[in-house]
């Protein structure tokens, strides 16, 4: 087991006790192709993708560690994967199985917190300031899911800690995989001003390639810059930025919300001029559309396509169906005509993106709008 590590150098009995929140972040190591390994052992050890045939035109949902080195990563195209790896191990998603173990794994979160929101089957925050078991210290608690979630799943985690959601975060992707990290609040501050700004959740490819042609390199760098300076170069994201720059997000953990939407989008690192590209980009979107509706157990009846020009304005188009959807031929197919239905002309494009609403599953609990690449901004 990863040695537990306290940014700052702090060690775990210096944790403070101040009537701070305490959050846990906790993520699950390469979840998909994970399980795929543990059920099948000759699977351990190699380089292996849950997702779509690259002769099908198939997009990567999940990659184990050995695929990851060969610069393998999730919503990348199937073809592209294989190019990188020419004896990478295609496994077809098994919703079930992951769905499963998701809910024995939230089972042993709600043994220590009812305020538990999950992010994806693999992903949840826990606000462990009041808990259950009136365990003292967050960094006991994350041990003690850790240690149950392995003896219960053969499965590994790793965990953050830290005062608000996104601390936990970072602190959940300095120490992967089977690690468990804290951000102390008197280490918050400094932590964030030595991040590179590629390293902030949040912050992708695209956005840190703008910041860096602004000068800001560094969490320091980004602190130094106004919010109105930062709103006028980002919009909204800007508002979210300048809090983050100073260790702040007053976000709390929500256990009960209703979802709302299921979507994906990316931001391009060079913008689209060719239609015919640009069919193929929404196409992959409206496949990993198709997978998460499918991870949830749920379908929509209202699909909204966005397009963000090189300009930076942005549209959105709606339909809504007399039935909900979530088949990836009539994802693709609406899409496909709301885009056909935009000016493109001496035009470029910078995003695209598709979500689903008026979702039919009441019990849905989570609004889940996540970017499909890792280059992609955050969604708000």
């Amino acid at each position: 087991m990863k040695s537990e590590t306290a940014c700052g150098g702090a060690t775990l009995e210096q944790e403070s006790v101040a009537r701070t929140r305490k959050i846990v972040h906790v993520d699950m190591d390469a979840f998909y192709a994970s399980v795929e390994q543990r059920d099948n052992p000759s699977y351990r050890g190699k380089p292996l993708v849950v997702g779509g045939s690259p002769n099908q035109r198939g997009v990567v949902a999940a990659a184990s560690y050995e695929a990851r080195k060969f610069g393998i990563h999730s919503a990348m195209p199937s073809i592209t994967a294989i190019a990188k790896c020419p004896g990478l191990i295609f496994v077809r998603p098994r919703f079930d199985v992951y769905r499963e173990i998701s809910a024995a794994i939230h089972a042993i979160f709600k043994r220590y917190s009812d305020l538990v929101e999950g992010v994806a089957l693999d992903e949840a925050y826990l606000d462990v300031t009041e808990n259950r078991q009136n365990i003292p210290y967050a960094s006991t608690i994350a041990r003690h899911i850790k240690t149950a979630i392995f003896q219960e799943t053969q499965l590994t985690a790793t965990a953050g800690v830290s005062i608000n959601k996104f601390l936990a975060k970072m602190a959940s992707g300095q120490n992967k995989p089977n690690g468990l990290t804290m951000i102390l609040p008197e280490d918050a501050i400094a932590f964030v001003e030595q991040l590179p700004i590629e390293k902030f959740h949040g912050i992708g490819e695209v956005t840190a390639a703008k910041m860096h042609s602004l000068g800001i390199d560094t969490g320091a760098d980004l602190k130094m810059r106004s919010l109105l300076e930062l709103t006028h170069h980002f919009g909204k994201a800007g508002q979210y930025y300048y809090k983050i720059a100073r260790a702040e997000d007053d976000r709390p953990v929500e256990g009960n919300r209703v979802r709302k939407s299921i979507g994906a989008e990316t931001s391009f690192a060079n913008d689209l001029s060719d239609v015919g590209q640009m069919l193929q980009e929404l196409e992959q979107i409206a496949q990993i559309v198709e997978q998460r509706l499918e991870q949830h157990e749920t379908r929509g009846r209202t699909l909204t396509l966005k397009v963000k020009f090189s300009d930076y304005h942005q549209i959105t188009r709606s339909k809504t169906m007399l039935a909900p959807i979530s088949e990836l031929s009539m994802i693709f197919e609406i899409a496909k005509a709301l885009f056909e239905s935009i000016d493109l002309e001496n035009r470029s494009i910078r995003l695209l993106g598709i979500s689903l609403s008026n979702l039919d599953n009441a019990k849905q609990t989570q609004v889940i709008q996540l970017p499909l690449f890792q280059n992609a901004g955050i969604v708000f």
